[in-house]
């Protein structure tokens, strides 16, 4: 029997929706690749799908994800981008081959090598991350409100006040909170 994982929360960008794959950074950290497969997994739903993956290329996966997430707090917040992430990040980029394929409905799809799927995949995602963090892409980098989420994501909302990393778990838990604090107040 398959066990049971808690759901990908995805959003519109690779980079920042591979850094969700650890959630609760603040409280009780959420692992959603806790296994080799469960990252081919995510990757498939990501548009990059692979055969497999071994524990050594998870290893890899992780310490990308984590220099993602740095660079992109950093970024966030106004600091430098620490040199470790950075290398990290380049490293990963530098490693993949996948290409850029046009299909005939006008959307992009990777076409990864055979032989390392899960480096040129990593390869996408750093290369994504690159773009966001150097400014290619029109957004902002921002940090999660939740006190214990505190996930960096790419605000392109038109105002680029976004607060929430995701409205949907966030944000409603947020709502709801300040939506219970003050229920026992009226009530007196």
């Amino acid at each position: 029997m398959r066990a049971e994982f808690p759901d990908f929360r995805l959003g519109a960008v690779l980079a920042t929706s591979f850094t969700a794959t650890l959630t609760e950074r603040r409280g009780n950290a959420v692992e959603r690749i806790p296994t080799p497969q469960r990252l081919v997994d995510w990757l498939a739903v990501n548009g990059l799908a692979v055969d497999s993956c071994t524990p050594a290329q998870l290893d890899l996966a992780r310490e990308l994800r984590e220099s993602i997430h740095a660079a992109a707090t950093a970024a966030a917040i106004g600091d430098p981008l620490p040199a470790a992430a950075v290398g990290v990040i380049n490293g990963r980029s530098v490693r993949g081959r996948a290409a850029a394929i046009l299909t005939p409905e006008g959307t992009r799809h990777w076409r990864l090598g055979s032989a390392s799927g899960v480096d040129d995949a990593l390869g996408v995602i750093a290369a994504d991350a690159i773009a966001i963090l150097s400014g290619e892409r029109d957004g902002k980098l921002a940090l999660c409100a939740s006190p214990t989420c505190r996930a960096a994501f790419f605000d392109t909302s038109q105002s680029r006040t976004r607060k929430w990393c995701d409205m949907n778990t966030c944000g409603n838990r947020q709502k709801k909170a300040r939506f219970n604090a003050k229920k026992p107040a009226e009530r007196r």
